[in-house]
């Protein structure tokens, strides 16, 4: 990481006498510190600076290295909603409460606040802003998020800090806050009764690859292909020179539209808008946005993207882009958190075809199911949501309470047979036809009607439309026409057909059975 300046690091403190403590953003007034695991703390100050940190009982001690950094790790604390103060040699963080800590990423889904001027209002919005009276919640908050039709572009290389702060949640704050986070927060609190801190960092519009570092998907071999893609097209690409160049453009289509209008001709279309790909390049928001927040404690992380990957050739690729990023996340943090994420949602078209596996996020959501055989990850299937405006559903609760139900069941234990919607667990082909079983299964059922959604194919892969049936718990596949299937793919299409659920009403996730290319 780059170092800091050495002047901040030798001023000297009038009423201590010790060179002055800086603290990452993160780490100030109004934070919820993890419960129940070793908390770290960490910042800056002078080489071979002793640093003294008190806080609920426990004092600790460290050494600042020789580029003044330090860090020292509480003992596991109990929750607490009572604001305490650490202590830092002469620096003083108030109103500090325990409770359970959750990182929310992605893009703009995650991004999205309760009253957002780009996506509009959430549902409900004056409602639940009224009602927000939590301060028990506590939301981290960059002061100047990246975005993609904006300077600056994010370093080359990770950040030790980013400006940002703590905000006690409140009918006056909540309307800046990630209407995502807010709903998972407030669903865990009335579950857990526990503070809970939710540290945003998230981007409208960006791939995956950009929350990845570089060096991580460098290491993996599938990833050639996408990495050397986005060296191609970062290649001779300067944005100041790119935006300048759309000011101009813009300007002389204004007084070329003006002059149209005036005379009563047809506009000419407008130029195409200036995007900053440098904030999409890989591993630039794990630099920007999420290196300086590692390694402050955390219980696990929410994650809402998948848009932005949802097309083109290396969608397939998805699957490898998420365990990468986890993985690469968990070791920088050293820590095998839980890693939540919500599954995308139908938002595009109507199926036609048995099987339409190029259509609009039907990789993605197939990946997105493969990526739960990494240990403790979640997924809130949201199949049956909808609600959006533009790719952005505005029934923020809905999505959050899907994700915090099987997030309560997975990490805090809380009992729920039914905790998500079916889960594929094996296909088997027995005398021309395929039967299916699930997770999550019990009273498995059509939502209505018979069941739908479901294509069959033989060796030769030609999916066709398919009959389907529960049977003994068991969902039964067949094709009168296909006399030796080979596979099955379910709700496989951008706005997929498809009406599985279980018990409590939850669909099932889109999946296939099969490898095929």
């Amino acid at each position: 990481m780059k170092p800091l300046p050495a002047i901040a690091l030798l001023l000297l403190s009038a009423s201590s006498g010790l060179a002055e403590v800086r603290l990452p953003a993160v780490i100030s007034d109004h934070m919820v510190l993890q419960a129940g695991k070793p908390a770290t703390l960490w910042g800056w100050t002078a080489s071979g600076e002793e640093i003294s940190i008190t806080f609920a009982g426990q004092k600790k001690s460290a050494k600042a290295d020789g580029k003044g950094r330090w860090q020292v790790r509480l003992d596991p604390l109990a929750p607490s909603a009572s604001g305490g103060e650490i202590h830092v040699n002469d620096k003083v963080i108030k109103d500090v409460l325990v409770g359970e800590v959750w990182l929310a990423s992605g893009q703009s889904n995650m991004e999205m606040r309760i009253k957002d001027k780009m996506h509009g209002l959430v549902d409900n919005a004056d409602a639940e802003i009224a009602a927000a009276k939590h301060p028990e919640i506590r939301v981290f908050v960059h002061d100047e998020p990246y975005e993609i039709y904006q300077l600056p572009v994010p370093a080359d290389e990770p950040v030790q800090d980013r400006p940002g702060s703590w905000r006690v949640c409140s009918p006056e704050t909540v309307g800046d806050f990630s209407a995502m986070g807010y709903f998972f927060a407030r669903d865990l609190l009335a579950e857990i009764k526990q503070p809970v801190g939710i540290i945003t960092s998230a981007v409208g519009g960006t791939p995956i690859e950009a929350w990845t570092s570089a060096s991580a998907q460098q290491t993996v071999t599938e990833l050639k292909p996408p990495l050397e893609d986005w060296q191609q097209r970062l290649t001779g690409f300067d944005p100041e020179t790119a935006q300048k160049k759309f000011l101009e453009d813009k300007a002389a289509w204004l007084k070329v539209r003006a002059a149209a209008l005036k005379a009563k001709q047809p506009a000419p279309k407008a130029p195409l808008p200036f995007k900053n790909i440098g904030v999409m390049k890989p591993g630039g928001l794990f630099n920007g946005m999420i290196a300086p927040l590692v390694p402050f404690t955390i219980r696990g992380v929410i994650w809402y993207q998948g848009e932005r990957n949802a097309a083109g050739p290396f969608s397939p690729l998805y699957g490898t882009q998420l365990r990468t990023l986890i993985t690469d996340w968990r070791a920088r943090w050293n820590d095998d958190f839980h890693f939540a994420y919500v599954q995308l949602p139908a938002v595009k078209g109507v199926q036609k075809l048995p099987s339409e596996p190029k259509g609009w996020g039907v990789a993605v959501r197939d990946q997105q199911r493969r990526t739960l055989s990494v240990p403790h990850t979640s997924m809130a299937i949201t199949m049956d949501l909808h609600g959006e405006l533009n790719g952005h559903p505005t029934n923020k609760s809905e999505y959050a309470t899907r994700l915090s139900t099987i997030v309560l069941h997975d990490v805090y234990q809380k009992a729920n047979p039914l905790p998500t919607g079916p889960l594929l667990k094996s296909a088997t082909a027995e005398k021309g036809k395929m039967l299916l079983t699930f997770d999550y299964a019990d009273g498995l059922k059509p939502s209505a009607g018979e069941l739908e959604g479901f294509a069959i194919a033989g060796a030769d892969g030609k999916f066709a439309w398919a009959s389907a049936k529960v049977e003994a718990g068991k969902v039964i596949v067949w094709n009168d026409k296909i006399t030796d299937p080979k596979a099955v793919h379910y709700s496989f299409a951008g706005m997929p057909k498809g009406n599985l659920v279980n018990g409590a009403g939850l669909p099932a996730s889109p999946f296939r059975t099969d490898d095929w290319k």
